[in-house]
């Protein structure tokens, strides 16, 4: 007889062989149907031959014994092991990363097949059984079976795969979005420090299935045990647009484990083009707003800034500069990017001609004062721009209550010179980027930004431009948010300092933010207030944990502080007033409201005797032309 235990170690070799002649990505692509065929008929070569040879080696020099004991027995052995096989769904496992789990599936399937094939042996064999023999068919058994499990991961890693340096990656989402990463690590495999092992997702249809090899192991509830079954250190998730809440529910779970979460971009960074679904970003907490993307009127748009000449002032702040990227898709003529700043001036120049150096559009750079008149006049004079994006303020509120003069100076005096500008030189259309702290103000800020509306609204009566105002809340992200503070104090350790845990705002992204305001600047007629919808106001106090969650720590390690309200603030913000509600919007997320006249007298005096007050005198100032003539009315869209 021959050495049936060398002629299964060659069977395991040339079917591994077999697969080495397979593509990279092939291995690791294996179909469930391919995969499953292959073990199965690995699994019958063993269990068909090993009893024989496990009786030739502990009966070596016994007469001729019963073949058709034998060959029954081998047969029992054959189909309760595939029973037990599926039973213990050893058919099912990720053997490229097998462990003890899996092998202690192999020994329960290969024990109780050699119990049932003994029990069969001993009703066909006048009650007698080849112990040794099932005992050695046992450990052939264990062996080679799973041997052949654990020499493909063997296999695999050595030889097949660079991976033993990668991150293990589990996926949050199966879908088109998910599918694109993982092919894409595939791909760039060499380059790429993730591994995708396994994906989650709630959609029951896509659960136990296969993506380009990676399996779908479960929902976003089984991601604390997916993540510490198969040693995850890294957690994707790959889910561009999700409704309000879901997100959260997501990175709680991820929060659990010890990996780092990352996500593809925000479906606005995809819609723009700036960057693809493979740049992965981390978790920021202004992805927690779970706020719907705003689908823009790209044909009114089109037709309101493509070749023709934009001019942005405050270019390099947050809001200006993002309003100059979203306008650059758009393809003006030119854009002019005015700023007193030149480093911030330089820095969104350079950006933009890098993305842009193979298109006609002319980007200028221009260093100029809102506050200085003449020279304010000069760049409209030179550059005849057909639209305005009035961006340039202080925004600061605790700052401008000390400096109430210099909030006059640039909120309100240089709104007004531009303006001017706008109406001397026959610009079409001017749209200044006001706050919803203009609303009953209680602060130097919101008082300048409500004067500078009734500035525009006074020039809107009297010009053909037109002249509107945009108001919206906080912007994540912006210089004078409190995201870049509690990132400073977390990484200092602590505490992180919150005003009073009842203070609400309304928050925004940037991106968003400036998207409206272009699509309100195609709404224009003349002296309205466009409103954006901001949603649910947020709690400072939870925005604040958030951060120290994503951040990687617990509140016990990073304490919030309450140092109470500052000068100016207010414990919430209005984006309307009582009387100004409407509830139709003239565009998504877009409503719309229409000052009373403004008393001009009123501007003219506070305009020209600013100087000569003390600032508790400004501040009464401010208050009272606000208050005398705050009355508005709503216009339907």
């Amino acid at each position: 007889m021959p050495n049936v235990g060398e002629v299964l170690c060659q069977i395991n070799i040339k079917t591994y062989k077999n697969l080495e002649k397979l593509p990279k990505k092939g291995a690791d692509a294996l179909t469930y149907r391919t995969r499953l065929t292959l073990l199965i008929i690995l699994d019958s070569l063993i269990v068909s031959f090993a009893i024989f040879g496990a009786t030739w080696i502990t009966y070596p020099n016994a007469p001729v014994l019963d073949m058709s004991v034998l060959t029954i027995s081998a047969i029992a052995l054959l189909l309760s092991h595939h029973l037990y096989a599926f039973i213990y769904k050893l058919y099912n496992k990720v053997w490229a990363y097998a462990s003890v789990g899996e092998l202690l599936a192999i020994v329960k399937a290969i024990t109780f097949s050699i119990i049932t094939a003994g029990f069969v042996q001993f009703l066909v064999n006048d009650f007698g059984i080849y112990k040794r023999a099932l005992i050695v068919t046992w450990l052939f058994h264990i062996v080679l079976i799973g041997g052949s499990r654990f020499m493909w991961r063997i296999y695999r890693d050595r030889y097949i795969t660079t991976d033993k340096n990668k991150k293990r990656t589990l996926i949050v989402g199966a879908g088109a979005a998910g599918s694109m990463i993982v092919r894409q690590l595939h791909n760039h495999n060499e380059n790429s420090e993730l591994l995708p092992v396994a994906f989650v997702d709630d959609d029951l249809s896509k659960q136990k299935m296969q993506i380009y090899g990676v399996p779908v192991l479960g929902g976003v509830k089984d991601i604390t045990v997916i993540a510490e079954n198969h040693s995850i250190e890294h957690i994707v998730i790959a889910i561009p647009s999700m409704k309000n809440g879901d997100l959260n529910k997501i990175i709680d779970a991820c929060n659990k484990t010890k990996a780092k979460v990352q996500m593809i971009p925000k479906i606005e960074d995809i819609m723009t083009g700036r960057i693809s679904v493979s740049h992965l970003k981390n978790v920021e907490v202004e992805d927690l707003l779970g706020r719907e993307p705003v689908e823009l009127d790209i044909n009114a748009i089109s037709d309101y800034v493509t070749k023709n000449t934009v001019l942005v002032t405050g270019a390099g702040g947050s809001i200006g500069s993002e309003l100059c990227r979203q306008l650059m898709r758009f393809s003006p003529d030119r854009i002019v990017l005015v700023g007193h700043g030149e480093f911030s001036i330089y820095s969104i120049d350079m950006e933009l001609k890098e993305a842009y150096q193979n298109s006609d559009m002319e980007i200028i750079p221009v260093i100029g004062d809102v506050q200085d008149r003449e020279r304010m006049f000069d760049i409209v004079e030179k550059y005849q721009p057909t639209i305005i994006y009035h961006a340039a303020a202080h925004k600061h509120v605790p700052l401008m209550e000390y400096n109430p003069h210099e909030a006059v100076k640039n909120n309100v005096i240089g709104t007004k010179n531009t303006a001017e500008a706008a109406a001397t030189f026959g610009v079409e259309t001017f749209v200044m980027v006001s706050t919803d702290k203009a609303v009953n103000p209680t602060n130097v800020m919101g008082a300048t930004k409500r004067v500078a509306e009734m500035v525009v609204q006074d020039l809107a009566r009297q010009s053909k431009t037109k002249f509107v105002a945009v108001r919206f809340g906080n912007v994540l992200g912006s210089r004078g948010s409190v995201i870049p503070l509690f990132k400073k104090q977390i990484e200092r350790g602590g505490p992180v300092t919150v005003t009073d845990p009842e203070m609400t705002r309304y928050f925004m992204t940037i991106p968003e933010a400036s998207r409206l305001v272009i699509q309100a600047g195609t709404l224009a007629q003349g002296g309205e207030i466009f409103v954006l919808d901001m949603g649910e106001p947020v709690k400072i106090v939870d925005l604040a944990r958030n951060l120290i969650k994503l951040s990687g720590y617990t509140e016990e390690e990073i304490p919030i502080k309450f140092a109470g309200i500052r000068p100016g603030e207010k414990m919430y913000e209005e984006l309307l007033g009582e009387d100004e509600v409407h509830p139709d919007q003239v565009y998504e997320k877009i409503y719309v409201g229409k000052t009373s006249e403004v008393d001009v007298d009123i501007l003219i005096g506070l305009i020209d005797e600013f100087e000569q007050c003390n600032p508790e005198q400004l501040k009464a100032e401010l208050m009272k032309v606000v208050f005398d003539t705050k009355d508005l009315n709503i216009v339907k869209g």
